[in-house]
Parts: C-alpha cells; structure tokens; sequence
C-alpha cells in the first residue's frame, strides 16, 4: 500500500472494525436465520484457528466475532496471577479468556484503536462481572500502559494491520517487565503482493 498515506490506513481500519462491533452489538441473542449463520460461522472460524470448545464456551458468546487468525493462548502460557496486555483487544473473546488463566490475582489489560469495540468489550465486562481486566481506548503504536507492567504481551491478527510495526514491537518491548515473554498469532506476508492487492481496501482489512 506504498501510495496510501499511514493515517490513511489506520481510519481505514479504525472505520472497518467500527462497522464489525455496531453490528455485533445489534445482535440480539435470539435471531433470524442470518444471525444464527453470523454466530456458527464465528464459531466454525474459531475451532479451525486453534480454539478448543471449552475455550469457546469460556468467554462471552458475544466476544467470539470470528476475527483472529490463530491462537495466541496456545504459545502464551499465561500463569496464575500474571499481568497480561492484548495488543488489538477487539471486543475482548482472548482477554476474557485470559482472566480465567491469571486468576483473582492477575490482571488483563485490553486496548484497541476502535472506541465501538472498547464500548463492546467494557459491556461485556460488566455484564458478566468480570473484576481482572480493564480495556482502553489506544493506538498498538502508543500503547496507554506504564512502563514494566507486563508478563506476557498476546495479540491476535493485529499488528499486520498496523502502519508502523517496529514501534509497535518497540512499544511492547517497553511495557514488557524484564524476562517478558510475546505470543502473537499473525499474518505474514511470504511474496510480494500485485499492485491492485496493495489498493484493494477490502483486502487490507479482511
């Protein structure tokens, strides 16, 4: 996407997953034939990419909208009373799974670009009580987290979307405490793309 500007790229993504959660969000738990489609085919996503049915039925139904592209869990081996950053947080289905995994004593710090996913998340949070983990609205570039704060850093088909990845893994490095561990499940790209992919928006996001 050489001639498309950064900031281009980032309320290309921003507005593209804007649409994802007020759609989520309109769902109303007991539905139409196409909703019932929405939620099988998240679920179908989630098993082929790694999640077992237990971690599935683990987190809010509403939080699983079949967006990762792998497992970060399955590399994380997140330990009771861990503190945990998921960089991409979405509407919170690793974080929430996360939460079990550190315990009373732990703690899971979600943060996303995109207030509607944060506003879906924290309702989730609520909703279903859980007292460890906090989602906050910012840039994976820019991390709103102090210091040496984290155990382990997860993210979930995220950073590929980012414009500016070495401060990303900048970033990570320096919220990561000393003998932090990263598991990221991701994209990466193994030949170059045609020019009409780099322009195609749709791609980008998809």
């Amino acid at each position: 996407m050489s001639d498309i500007k950064k900031i281009d790229v980032r309320n290309l993504v921003r507005d593209s997953y804007k649409k994802i959660a007020i759609s989520n969000s309109k769902k109303s738990g007991c539905c139409d034939n196409n909703e019932l489609s929405l939620k099988k085919s998240a679920l179908e996503i989630s098993r082929k990419i790694g999640y077992s049915d237990e971690e599935i039925l683990g987190a809010p139904e509403e939080t699983n909208m079949g967006l990762g592209c792998g497992n970060p869990q399955l590399i994380a081996k997140i330990k009771s009373g861990e503190t945990v950053i998921d960089l991409g947080c979405g509407g919170g289905f690793d974080c929430f799974l996360a939460s079990k995994k550190v315990g009373a004593n732990g703690y899971i710090i979600g943060v996303d670009m995109t207030s509607e996913m944060i506003t879906s998340a924290r309702r989730s949070c609520k909703r279903h009580q859980y007292k460890n983990v906090d989602f906050r609205l910012g840039e994976i570039e820019n991390l709103p987290v102090a210091d040496n704060t984290a155990d382990v850093i997860i993210s979930n088909c995220v950073i590929n979307l980012s414009p500016n990845k070495q401060r990303v893994y900048n970033e990570a490095y320096r919220v990561l405490k000393k003998g932090g561990r990263v598991a990221i499940s991701d994209i990466v790209l193994m030949k170059e793309l045609t020019s009409e992919m780099k322009q195609d928006e749709k791609l980008y996001c998809g």
